[in-house]
């Protein structure tokens, strides 16, 4: 068998198919496009950074929504329920380490941050654990029940949100040295906006490198196709499944921290609010494809920056023309997941 394999030649091999780059240039060539409508190099580059930070933020929270639905196949319209939990939790971790948050130095401030963003992810787990069990679990394979059942249960979850920290809205400031912004000449980046770009590329490159080397993502993936089979070799893929919930809840609460400290205040339907949003990059991106999710958010970010900038009027509607341009394009999205 070797003597004879070692004999066939070269072009008997299977091609790897050849990874698509267009859509992930689209992020550079829409920031170019943009260039000459702004005008000024040094507002150019702060928008063009902005909106990357702000993109980076929609993943972080889409993300989650997106891992769910991708191996999962469950369209959790609750999904804005996490978010809001975790954007209050981290308001309460952050109000009790006042005199953290207080300082000048940067190091104290992000070791206020840290508790505040695990306790977030811890809190929003757990609900989802139990979202999971008591609302998801029944419906299983039902979409049109998974809506119905997922959007009634992120309304009770914002009435309990009510409950706890009160109706009204109430401000998320930003640590002390998180505030202002660094300046490159004549171009002003928020401190924030760079923290946030390098947690979304944290939260990248862990999904990436989990889901495709690694045996669990192996063995998600794979009870996604074929689930008799896995569970013939003894995994337990309810739980598995399970666990991705957990985990794309947790993404959820993560990215409300940084939403609510993005928009220095919180109110109940925070995640409501978000959700258009995070639909909107899931669909253009590809139901299901955490690296079109990632490029959907910066697209996304990148157009609310530029027309809130140039034409604020229409700065609500731009998201839903780029999708509607992207679906014309590519109607499953930039990166379609095979299986759908």
């Amino acid at each position: 068998m070797n003597t004879v394999a070692a004999t066939l030649p070269a072009s008997t091999a299977i091609p790897k198919a050849a990874f698509d780059w267009t859509p992930m240039a689209l992020v550079p060539v829409l920031a170019l496009l943009a260039w000459p409508f702004v005008g000024a190099t040094p507002t150019w580059f702060t928008l063009t950074v902005a909106g990357l930070a702000m993109g980076m933020i929609v993943f972080i929270i889409a993300s989650g929504l997106t891992l769910v639905f991708g191996l999962m196949d469950v369209l959790n319209f609750g999904h804005g329920v996490f978010i809001a939990l975790g954007a209050f939790v981290a308001m309460s971790v952050l109000g009790a380490m006042g005199d953290w948050t207080g300082s000048q130095s940067l190091w104290r401030n992000l070791v206020a941050v840290l508790p505040a963003a695990l306790a977030a992810m811890a809190v929003a787990g757990a609900v989802g654990w139990a979202f999971e069990r008591v609302l998801v679990r029944p419906v299983y394979g039902q979409h049109l029940k998974q809506i119905l059942i997922t959007m009634g249960g992120m309304i009770i979850g914002e009435e309990v949100i009510k409950m706890v920290w009160g109706p009204g809205p109430q401000p998320l400031p930003l640590p002390n040295a998180l505030r202002g912004a660094l300046i490159f000449g004549d171009a002003a980046v928020e401190k924030f906006r760079l923290l946030a770009v390098v947690i979304g590329a944290v939260v990248l490159a862990g999904m990436l490198f989990t889901l495709n080397r690694t045996k669990l993502g192996l063995l998600i993936r794979a009870g996604v196709q074929d689930r008799e089979m896995v569970e013939s070799l003894g995994y337990r893929i309810r739980r598995l499944f399970v666990g991705v919930f957990v985990a794309g809840s947790a993404l959820a609460g993560l990215g409300g921290c940084l939403w609510g400290l993005y928009q220095q205040g919180v109110v109940p339907q925070i995640g409501a609010q978000v959700n258009v949003l995070i639909f909107i990059v899931i669909i253009i991106g590809g139901l299901g494809s955490t690296l079109g999710c990632f490029v959907g958010a910066l697209l996304v970010g990148l157009m609310a920056n530029y027309t809130g900038f140039l034409l604020p009027q229409v700065a609500m509607f731009s998201n839903i023309g780029l999708m509607v341009v992207v679906l014309l394009w590519r109607p499953q999205g930039l990166y379609p997941v095979a299986n759908r």
